[in-house]
């Protein structure tokens, strides 16, 4: 049985899967599985996949769910602990797995996750999404069932008791986070367990990703709601936020375009995937939706211990895998 399973959900991710799974071979956690739960893909990430030690499954496109395919993988899976990892992220470092398993050494911890960054085709927001959702800060014992599933492991005993839910059009991780805290589990962020998250969307992907997140969450939480006026608020504090720190790193003339329209995608979809209005709990509000020190920039602190970044361009290997694409 190996200490943990790597799950991985994919659907036409040739252009990242194979970084991806070099990433997870050059950790220095060997006693793993790896687990591909692929959903139809019709470009060549299964004939890249195949030639890595993995374990592929399918599930029909036409019963997809970001639930339902976590919970094919999970079932498959030997390792004591689950790690999920998207198919367009990979690891900073090798001891990636090694940061992201460490808070299991207390018993009563049921999920961690990990940093994520942006990529160089990130837009400019979504970087600063990730900085306020993913600070350089750990946190051992989180209140909030924040959590996101592209960098995330959780211990496969909780799961055999709460399952992720079948139905969710998104935010199964939060969903899933919420009932594990209820139960008297806890969750720890750790920023030392840190990717790089590849988002290559088109606008209506942007948008259609966060109507998703917004219909789960009025789901989640069926106290809350997203109304016009919020909208129109976090819209315009997101925006003015983000052109201030623009200025201040010298972009604001390449993102005067891409930060509104960025902002207003995401807040759209937000707004036209709640259903009903009600009052939204403040402490995950501020988390998902206000901006990360309005007027001012927090510097990042450096880290206190000096680590080599995985150098992918310097593994042969990884050529010959792509050599599918």
């Amino acid at each position: 049985m190996p200490e943990c399973s790597v799950v991985i959900r994919t659907f036409n991710e040739e252009k990242h899967i194979a970084k991806l799974l070099v990433g997870i071979i050059e950790q220095s956690v060997k006693d793993l599985e790896i687990i591909l739960v692929d959903s139809g893909s019709t470009d060549a990430t299964i004939s890249i996949a195949s030639k890595f030690p993995i374990n592929i499954l399918h599930i029909e496109p036409s019963s997809f769910s970001f639930g339902r395919s976590l919970n094919l993988g999970c079932s498959a899976a030997q390792g004591e602990f689950l790690i999920f990892a998207s198919a367009h992220v990979y690891p900073v470092f090798n001891d990636w797995l090694q940061h992201i398993l460490k808070p299991f050494k207390d018993s009563n911890v049921a999920l961690v996750y990990g940093k994520q960054r942006g990529g160089t085709t990130t837009d400019f927001s979504e970087h600063r999404i990730f900085s306020q959702w993913y600070p350089d800060d750990s946190v051992d014992n989180q209140q909030t069932p924040f959590c996101n599933n592209a960098n995330i492991a959780i211990r496969k005993s909780v799961w055999e008791k709460i399952k992720y839910n079948n139905d969710l059009t998104g935010l199964e991780d939060i969903e899933w986070a919420k009932r594990a805290q209820a139960l008297g589990y806890s969750i720890s962020y750790t920023a030392d367990a840190e990717v790089i998250h590849i988002h290559e969307e088109t606008s209506l992907q942007i948008f259609n990703r966060y109507k998703r997140e917004g219909i789960a969450n009025n789901f989640i939480f069926n106290d809350q709601t997203f109304s016009f006026f919020d909208l129109i608020k976090l819209w315009t504090a997101n925006t003015i936020s983000d052109y201030i720190y623009a200025l201040k790193k010298r972009r604001f003339l390449k993102n005067i375009v891409s930060i509104p329209l960025f902002r207003l995608l995401q807040f759209s979809g937000t707004y036209r995937g709640f259903k009903h209005p009600s009052s939204v709990t403040k402490a995950l509000k501020n988390r998902l939706y206000y901006p990360n020190g309005f007027f001012t920039v927090k510097a990042s602190e450096p880290p206190s211990v000096k680590r080599q970044p995985i150098e992918y361009d310097n593994i042969i290997d990884l050529e010959k895998y792509e050599e599918d694409i």
